[in-house]
């Protein structure tokens, strides 16, 4: 799994797509691809049984660059990295930013995957691809582009809590000068916290606290900065929302009070 930290400080985890479901998403658009190859071959043949040597190979030819290049660029083009195979197994492909792939990256991916695909019957792609951490074949390394896994489990959400000892502490504590990106990191690393190795964990765990304790009161001693950074994050939830619900119930009662006035009826 690969990370991208946007300019909004929000990490995006991209999972790359293995090498087992590229590979069976590339055998169902090849089959889709040689079937069309196929079908517009046998109708060509039947709507001109008379044609010439020469214009049945440049016919021949023509249908091979249409059903194995132009359609296969346009489809990715058009669905944003999206074509049948890669419907089927959950796939899409996207640039190495991790953004939608445009018609450039379409065309090389297409134009090099005649050469690794059919001209070599995969053998180059799959060379390329068993070499890669990303299981990127020779058209997507030089496009710069992969292949992400877009069906994956939902990951179950932690939600930050306070700690018993603690809540005494944090009813009264003055919490409402936490800038909005240190309470996104703090919250970003619970929720990843479980996945993180131990000494990485304290050492970030103790970074965030140190950061939080610049604008929230030092909690009572032998606190953990764990527990520090759920129980900040938890009581900062719940006076937000009882912020919320305060607004709503006065703006409700300024509605009822202004449809009592003689002149709103």
């Amino acid at each position: 799994m690969s990370s991208i930290i946007t300019g909004e400080a929000v990490v995006l985890e991209l999972r790359p797509a293995s090498f087992g479901a590229r590979a069976l998403g590339l055998m169902l658009d090849v089959l889709v691809h040689v079937m069309l190859l196929l079908g517009l071959l046998i109708l060509v043949s039947v709507a001109a049984p008379g044609m010439d040597e020469a214009a049945g190979r440049a016919m021949a030819l023509s249908s091979v660059v249409l059903c194995l290049v132009v359609v296969p660029v346009a489809v990715e083009t058009l669905s944003r990295g999206r074509s049948l195979g890669k419907l089927a197994t959950g796939l899409r492909i996207v640039r190495d930013d991790g953004g939608s792939i445009r018609f450039r990256h379409a065309l090389i991916r297409g134009l090099i995957g005649f050469l690794e695909i059919y001209a070599t019957f995969g053998g180059l792609a799959i060379a390329v691809a068993l070499f890669n951490d990303k299981s990127k074949r020779l058209g997507d390394v030089v496009a710069g582009s992969y292949s992400l896994r877009q069906r994956v489990p939902a990951e179950r959400k932690i939600l930050p809590y306070t700690p018993p000892h603690l809540q005494a502490w944090v009813g009264i504590a003055d919490i409402g000068r936490v800038p909005d990106g240190t309470a996104r990191r703090a919250s970003q690393f619970i929720q990843q916290a479980s996945r993180m190795a131990p000494e990485s964990r304290t050492r970030l765990a103790g970074a965030l606290a140190t950061e939080l304790a610049a604008h929230v009161a030092p909690p009572p001693p032998g606190t953990t900065p764990e527990d520090y950074l759920h129980a900040v994050l938890c009581e900062r939830r719940n006076r937000d929302l009882e912020r919320l619900r305060r607004a709503e119930q006065r703006s409700a009662m300024v509605g009822a009070r202004l449809n009592r006035l003689p002149f709103t009826r």
